[in-house]
């Protein structure tokens, strides 16, 4: 018996150009991965490789050049505007949610199916090590997932404390990369020491990558 994941990302892409003579393509991302069960995901990536770029994707906000986004079995971008949020929200740094741009009226777009959010994308969140915070945001994560939810968790690493709030928070992970042709591509690990055994992957955690195990 087969069953719906709360969220399918169905060979999504999205490319930006430059130019008109010859038109050159700036940006491109591809991604196709599905979410069965309610979890959190931790996301890395450099400055730059499309960690913004999916997320916005994701809740509506962006409209992809191809593919779709599919969360509980329906089509974000066929939704209302004002109802996206009832699917997936985006909340970028400070915890401010990110707005999109309108490009159909809302009368050609369906009502949302869920009367909640399903799918929560934290987009480099500021973490204060002071009085107990991170315990308190490690826990909300936890009571989301717990109510059915999917979390994502985007953090671009400078500290120690941010891999272990990754190490702790996440039960699987997503590296956004560029690949040889400089389209970015989604590297996907069950675990933060499966994902941190990639090249790719130490390479840009720098000083904070754990040293390779002996084989």
């Amino acid at each position: 018996m087969s069953t719906t994941p709360l969220l399918r990302v169905e060979r999504l892409s999205k490319q930006y150009h430059r130019g008109w003579l010859p038109r050159r393509t700036a940006f491109s991302l591809e991604a196709d991965f599905a979410v069965e069960r309610p979890t959190v995901i931790g996301v890395m990536g450099a400055n730059g490789v499309g960690k913004t770029t999916l997320f916005e994707l994701i809740t509506g906000g962006n409209l992809p050049s191809g593919g779709r986004v599919l969360v509980a079995g329906q089509d974000i971008h066929q939704v209302r505007y004002r109802e996206r949020d009832r699917l997936a929200l985006h909340y970028h740094q400070s915890y401010q949610v990110r707005s999109f741009t309108r490009n159909r009226p809302n009368a050609l777009l369906e009502h949302a199916a869920s009367p909640h959010t399903l799918v929560h994308l934290f987009d480099e969140p500021q973490f204060n090590t002071q009085d107990g915070y991170i315990g308190f945001m490690l826990d909300f994560f936890r009571r989301l997932r717990e109510h059915g939810r999917v979390v994502f968790l985007c953090l671009h690493p400078n500290e120690p404390v941010h891999l272990d709030i990754l190490a702790e928070a996440c039960e699987s992970f997503i590296f956004v990369h560029k690949d040889e042709a400089r389209v970015s591509r989604l590297l996907h690990a069950q675990s933060l020491k499966e994902l941190t055994g990639d090249a790719r992957v130490r390479a840009y955690l720098g000083r904070l990558s754990p040293e390779p195990e002996p084989r």
